[in-house]
């Protein structure tokens, strides 16, 4: 018999596009499959429309609000499959998907790898969306992936991974502590049970660009700040784990350094000193990058924070606008 496949859907405040995600996974070629849709309290209709996709097939069901990291517990420990499809609210996967990886699952002999695919991004018009190679974008071993993710800044959407039950439960639960990048955390621990990543470039996630509300914003929010620094000191343990050498220490200083720069300077000195204890434990000292020219003279006038919340107003701004147009464009397809 065909392995079964969970897909598990948390949901929070995704009223405009929970449909479209359900259906996508609904459509999936893989016949032997399994929803599992996770409401974390939503206070829209998220839930509402939810329910009229429940079938013997789909699954809906709702929980007071605690945060994406528990509703994805909570459907994990409903769900019966042999591999786990994690998704989110506002994607959409192609239908074939998960019938590309796991052909490829069938002819592996092991539960221990760990599969990706290729994710391009959009915003509303799926046909634009763009996918862009990075060096993520092949086969790995966990010390190698986990060298190129920390080391060039780079990651892997969510829902690109196929995890097997055995996997899944090695890697233990999703770490509610978490307020954003709790899917990289949580993959970093299904990479150290892993024997290495298998990318299948067939298999294809289309990842939605939403705005500001996203979980993967970090802004000026002190709970995500402090959340995602606890993310990032997990992180470098679990590739130091693998290999402490030379090169995975240069990798972690560097993201280090970004993040202090991104993130926290000047606004948590205190998180910053940590990041600076840290870097000395690596080897190497704490280096905060200069602004972009575009900012360097708001920061001469008044200050890093005033420039610092400038640009991420513009970025906002910006990012709106492109939203707007596509959406504005959509009406014509």
């Amino acid at each position: 018999m065909p392995a079964l496949v969970s897909i598990l859907i948390p949901s929070y405040n995704a009223q405009e596009w929970i449909g479209d995600a359900i259906q996508s996974v609904i459509d999936q070629t893989w016949q032997r499959k399994e929803i599992i849709v996770v409401d974390d309290g939503s206070t829209d209709q998220t839930f509402t429309i939810a329910k009229r996709f429940a079938t013997n097939e789909v699954s809906v069901v709702s929980q007071p609000n605690q945060g994406a990291a528990a509703a994805r517990n909570k459907a994990y420990s409903i769900c019966q499959g042999d591999y786990v499809q994690w998704f989110d609210a506002d994607d959409i996967l192609a239908p074939d998907k998960i019938a590309k990886q796991m052909e490829v699952a069938d002819c592996c002999g092991t539960r221990r790898t760990l599969f990706s695919s290729a994710w391009g991004n959009f915003i509303y018009r799926l046909s634009k969306a763009k996918f862009t190679p990075t060096p993520l974008w092949c086969d790995l071993s966990p010390v190698e992936w986990l060298s190129r993710k920390i080391g060039q800044n780079l990651f892997m959407q969510t829902a690109v991974w196929l995890v097997s039950r055995e996997l899944s439960d090695a890697a233990g639960l999703w770490d509610t502590r978490l307020l954003g990048d709790d899917d990289g955390e949580y993959f970093c621990r299904v990479l150290l049970a892993s024997d290495g990543t298998r990318f299948v470039p067939e298999a294809k996630v289309y990842w939605r660009t939403t705005g500001p509300n996203r979980l993967s914003f970090v802004g000026q929010s002190e709970r995500k700040l402090e959340a995602h620094f606890l993310s990032m000191k997990l992180t470098i343990g679990y590739l130091r784990s693998l290999e402490d050498s030379e090169r995975t220490r240069a990798a972690c200083l560097k993201y280090l350094n970004l993040a202090a720069t991104v993130h926290f300077y000047p606004e948590r000195p205190d998180i910053v000193e940590q990041m600076e204890q840290l870097a000395v434990s690596l080897g190497g000292k704490l280096e905060i990058s200069r602004l972009s020219w575009k900012y360097t003279w708001i920061e001469k006038a008044f200050g890093r924070v005033a420039a610092k919340r400038t640009r991420l107003s513009y970025n906002q701004l910006k990012l709106s606008a492109r939203r707007f147009w596509d959406k504005f464009l959509l009406h014509f397809e």
